[in-house]
């Protein structure tokens, strides 16, 4: 059984996902950064009707652009999510189904020189866009998207859980900490699970690791950070070669976004929660095996260690960080696909493919990887990426 042909897709099976976001009605906030573009593809070849808000792309070259995002939307919304009386009457005209919250202010080293508006953007777009759900009927399920660094960071070697204390030692992760604890307050006040039938709303959120893939070149992250210097023949400047991260494929955590929305809108109640997607424990790598598998999947290059203050601002970085996704797996039957070693190897490929290209095709690259790990997702039973009779 096939789906219509969609302006990103191939003739694909039809899966459980396609079946829920077919014709379902989207609002999708940052939907012009990284992984909001990669987010506004899959819902639209699964079907769905995008609403996009957002700001323009803060990058150039950007992913939004260059796969032609806009193409796909039912409408393109440029304003701020600080504005709540614009982002509420937005959302209250497109009535929305499903909401997933993904725009933020996600550097940390630029929270540092911009504090004000990394809360600003983090915390009270948050409040603001949690109030527009509130003002609008029509939405039966919310998803706020935060990040692993919401954690309170001990620098143990143990993974975090989503009961761990929130917290933050700088701006970007005391931000996302409060982001947190602002959709607690909310789902408590105002989206209790036991309310359900008075509100209609399944309120969660989704904490992700760090996450890599083909179509990004934000500052201070470590694969386009990679890719500027290998593509100009110049040595890879690592900051903190030793620190530990969950590395994941962009697709993993958008997976996990989608088929936790899918499960919240059966079953509102019990899974409106918070929830890690992260990468399996062999995803959990230092920097410098990053920047060597990287180099060894464009097939040369070298990197350099300079330390933090190379870039003038000698700032925090924590050197642990790990999530559990025990939950993820044992209630949502979400799992990751890729190993850490194929997810940059993929990563690497769309933007060699993109340099060979000169920039065109975009769209079909980021579709054939859709396809791709929807297809590696079926050969390891995953639920959501099942084919739906």
């Amino acid at each position: 059984m096939a789906v219509r042909k969609g302006p990103l897709e191939d003739l694909v099976t039809m899966t459980l996902l396609h079946r829920f976001y077919c014709d379902k009605v989207v609002f999708l906030t940052g939907h012009t950064g990284f992984k909001g573009a990669w987010m506004a593809q899959w819902l639209a070849s699964l079907g769905a009707k995008v609403h996009g808000y957002a700001l323009t792309p803060n990058t150039t070259p950007n992913l939004f652009d260059e796969a032609n995002v806009e193409g796909v939307l039912a409408s393109h919304t440029v304003a701020d999510i600080r504005d709540v009386e614009h982002l509420t009457s937005t959302v209250r005209k497109i009535r929305p189904d499903v909401v997933f919250h993904l725009a933020a202010q996600p550097l940390v080293r630029k929270s540092y020189r911009e504090p004000r508006e990394t809360y600003e953007t983090n915390v009270m777009g948050t409040v603001n866009l949690l109030e527009a759900v509130r003002a609008t009927d029509s939405v039966r399920v919310c998803q706020v998207v935060t990040s692993d660094k919401c954690y309170e960071n001990r620098e143990w070697i143990y993974p975090y859980r989503e009961n761990e204390p929130m917290g933050g030692a700088d701006p970007y992760s005391n931000s996302k900490g409060c982001a947190e604890l602002v959709v607690a307050a909310y789902r408590h006040s105002f989206f209790h699970p036991t309310d359900i039938a008075k509100h209609n709303v399944s309120l969660s959120s989704a904490r992700a690791g760090n996450v890599i893939g083909g179509g990004d070149w934000a500052e201070d992250r470590i694969i386009p950070d990679c890719i500027r210097a290998l593509g100009q023949r110049q040595p890879i400047v690592v900051r903190n070669p030793h620190a530990i991260r969950p590395w994941q494929h962009v697709l993993e955590p958008l997976s996990g976004y989608l088929h936790l929305a899918l499960r919240q809108w059966d079953e509102q109640a019990r899974f409106a929660d918070a929830y890690n997607f992260g990468p399996a424990s062999a995803g959990h790598l230092t920097v410098r095996e990053v920047v060597e598998r990287a180099i060894a999947a464009w097939g040369s290059g070298s990197w350099q260690n300079t330390g933090p203050a190379h870039a003038g601002s000698a700032v925090h970085e924590a050197t642990f960080l790990k999530l559990d996704v025990t939950k993820a797996a044992v209630l949502l039957g979400w799992h990751p696909v890729l190993a850490a070693d194929d997810a940059i190897r993929r990563s690497v490929r769309w933007y060699a493919e993109h340099q060979i290209a000169h920039g065109s095709n975009a769209a079909i690259r980021c579709q054939d990887q859709i396809n791709g790990y929807t297809a590696d997702a079926a050969k390891i039973g995953l639920s959501w990426a099942t084919v739906a009779y």
